[in-house]
């Protein structure tokens, strides 16, 4: 008898042990399906704001019941490369009017205040100098306004909703650096 007891205790033992992680796998992927997801920054396109290896938790849900607005900083599907993610800052929202002129971005007809870009580093512009944003589109750069250094709306135009796959708000590493990187709104 006591082997039999054995026996079923051990089979219980792996039984739970199986049930916990089929429990956490489901887990995983609803927290990174739904939820939130993990982005490393990978370029210079968001210095100053962001730096190489930094690690950032961006939200999924927020998408769900509302809008990305301007000065959120999003991940969002490359539209140059598939199975690629970019690092942008949301400049422009549906409805706006973009427009650079002489160096500065102006959103609506007013200059578009950008503290967390370089002091007196101009926004070039690669093709067009102005885009006004459908009912489901957005306008994003990166900060770092250097020629050359960030990929975004200035080059590939306006970006659509369904591409934007999370906000940034936490950075987590480097460790100095720990806590919200919020958008311009917080």
């Amino acid at each position: 008898m006591d082997s039999k007891n054995s026996e079923r205790e051990e089979k219980s033992s792996i039984l739970s042990w199986i049930t916990t992680i089929v429990g956490a796998v489901i887990l995983y992927f609803i927290i990174t399906g739904f939820i939130l997801n993990t982005t490393v920054v990978i370029g210079e396109s968001m210095q100053p704001t962001l730096q190489q290896n930094n690690r950032l938790i961006s939200l999924k849900f927020p998408l769900y019941y509302s809008n990305p607005e301007q000065g959120d900083i999003i991940i969002l599907d490359s539209p140059e490369e598939e199975n690629k993610e970019y690092i942008k800052r949301v400049v422009g929202v549906p409805g706006d009017t973009i427009e650079i002129k002489d160096g500065s971005v102006y959103v609506n007809g007013q200059i578009y205040s950008e503290d967390y870009i370089e002091e007196n580093t101009p926004t070039l512009i690669y093709n067009e100098n102005s885009w006004t944003l459908g009912a489901d589109e957005y306008f994003v750069m990166g900060d770092n306004r250097l020629p050359g250094k960030s990929l975004d709306s200035r080059y590939f135009g306006p970006i659509n909703k369904d591409t934007i796959r999370g906000i940034a708000n936490f950075r987590y590493w480097p460790i100095s650096e720990f806590g919200s990187i919020g958008g311009l709104n917080d």
